[in-house]
């Protein structure tokens, strides 16, 4: 063994390179901020100037500028939507329902192959749109932007298409604007990745009692059917800081639910310089006054911890809600994924949050017809619905996604058989579903009334703390308030209720 021994001198010089360490940090964490403070006002200073724009386009037809946001795919995505909806408002357009307006975005997914095609059928329409209304400008962004192929067949073939941006900068979105009615041309501006973060600029909230709020971005972990870390870069954190200012902002805004946001909750606080886990961080916005309920989308189930399960158990906010995607009951399939767990360590865990979350609804994501996927690896998944008895399920047909290690996978499944599977996995759910609704008839739960019931007069729909639909006779006045509801029917996704007063 060898000894080393230090000299007053030699503690006194490392003492100084630790301060000096530490000063560096500091200033490397306070130049950072003071960057991401910049860009967030040099954006509003391209809204201030997009604004002047906008009022004399106005001022020459004799009307205001509309704008029309279509969203497709995820929860970021609606966010995201939500911030282009904002600063658009903020510079002097007009929201508007119809596509037929004079600033159309199309934020879109790329999740499946299919929503490529369905993006390109869109834009055939806008075509004819954009010949009726010479002032129309057409903006693409989202995750199908980052795919290097997808931009070339846009610049080649859709050539009336204005601005083109990705992901990773969608707040850039009135610079991009600015650059389009100097320039004239196409505005092509996508980055292949970031590690910045800016917030601190307008939103359009969907809703004015509920909310998400983006506590994380990216994806670090690289399922083999999936190509959102390709088009979502590595995982980044916000600062908690950050994120309970907004959550206390749009708290005293009447936000009674906020849905915490990330590709993989769990792995919040890993890229912060001082980090915190997801749990401390529930800790923090349960704090947050005035808020009534807290959900969060999504976490992974290889890396969801005690501390987790702990603070849904004994919070009065967090949502007795695990929405936990499962993706395939066969420990071989699973492995292919790239999923990290087996099905037994799925089950294990599920069993372990429903002991410790009594009455706690269970959701989950499942994909039929995996490359390579056998009956017996079909009948697994089975087991584990069965076992677990899911609420219910987002099923999907496994989609091909170019760019990804299952695309190139042998075994591809025969379409007949996956849509046999597919339909006898739904009947199962059905089942599982009628059986656990069936345990609450005769409960009075609280709910938050989201809207009217468009099936029938007078009727109101309002979602339970398990993320159910339940109908019942009120006031649109309601919308946005918590009310007291007896659930007096199952009908197997959803109740009819009769709502308590006094």
């Amino acid at each position: 063994t060898t000894k080393l021994k230090l000299s007053k001198q030699n503690i006194h010089v490392i003492i100084k390179d630790t301060v000096k360490i530490e000063m560096n940090y500091k200033s490397r964490r306070n130049n950072r901020m003071e960057q991401l403070k910049n860009e967030s006002s040099r954006q509003y200073e391209y809204m201030e100037k997009m604004k002047k724009w906008v009022q004399k386009k106005s001022e020459e037809l004799g009307r205001k500028l509309t704008c029309h946001v279509t969203t497709f795919g995820c929860q970021m995505n609606e966010k995201d939507s939500e911030k282009l909806l904002g600063i658009l408002e903020t510079i002097g357009y007009e929201e508007v329902e119809t596509e037929e307006a004079d600033f159309l975005i199309f934020n879109t997914c790329t999740v499946r192959e299919n929503a490529n095609t369905k993006l390109y059928g869109h834009l055939g329409q806008v075509k004819k749109m954009k010949e009726r209304n010479p002032q129309m400008m057409i903006g693409l962004c989202g995750c199908m932007m980052q795919e290097e192929h997808v931009i070339e067949k846009i610049r080649s073939s859709y050539k009336f298409v204005d601005i083109i941006f990705g992901t990773h900068n969608i707040f850039k979105l009135a610079e991009l604007l600015k650059a389009r009615v100097d320039s004239k041309g196409m505005i092509v501006d996508i980055w292949k990745d970031t590690d910045q973060i800016v917030e601190d600029l307008p939103s359009d909230r969907k809703f004015s009692f509920k909310c998400g709020v983006n506590i994380m971005y990216g994806c670090n972990n690289f399922c083999s059917y999936c190509i959102v870390p390709y088009v979502r870069g590595r995982e980044r954190s916000r600062k908690p800081e950050d994120i309970i200012k907004e959550v206390k902002q749009v708290v005293s805004e009447g936000v009674k639910e906020v849905m915490l946001l990330g590709q993989n909750v769990n792995s919040y606080g890993k890229t912060l310089e001082e980090p915190m886990s997801f749990a401390e961080l529930l800790r923090e916005v349960e704090k947050v006054e005035g808020l009534e309920r807290i959900r969060f989308m999504t976490p992974h189930p290889k890396d969801l911890s005690d501390d987790l399960i702990e603070v849904m158990a004994t919070s009065k906010k967090v949502c007795k809600h695990m929405h936990l995607p499962m993706q395939s009951g066969s420990s071989r399939l699973l492995k292919l994924m790239n999923r990290h767990y087996t099905k037994e360590q799925y089950v294990a865990l599920a069993k372990k949050i429903q002991e410790r979350i009594p009455g706690v609804s269970f959701t989950t994501d499942i994909i039929v017809g995996f490359p390579g996927e056998t009956e017996e690896d079909f009948k697994e998944t089975l087991d584990v619905v069965r076992e677990v008895g899911f609420d219910s399920a987002y099923t999907y047909v496994y989609s091909k996604r170019s760019g990804t290690p299952a695309a190139s996978m042998e075994d591809q499944v025969d379409k007949d058989v996956i849509k046999d599977r597919f339909d006898r996995l739904l009947a199962l759910l059905k089942e599982t579903s009628a059986k656990n609704c069936k345990k609450k008839v005769g409960d009075i739960e609280r709910v938050l009334i989201e809207e009217e019931n468009t099936h029938e007069e007078g009727m109101l729909t309002g979602r339970l703390e398990n993320n159910l639909l339940v109908h019942f006779k009120g006031c649109k006045e309601q919308i946005g308030t918590m009310a007291d509801v007896k659930l007096v029917e199952e009908k197997g996704f959803y109740y009819m209720g009769e709502q308590i007063h006094g």
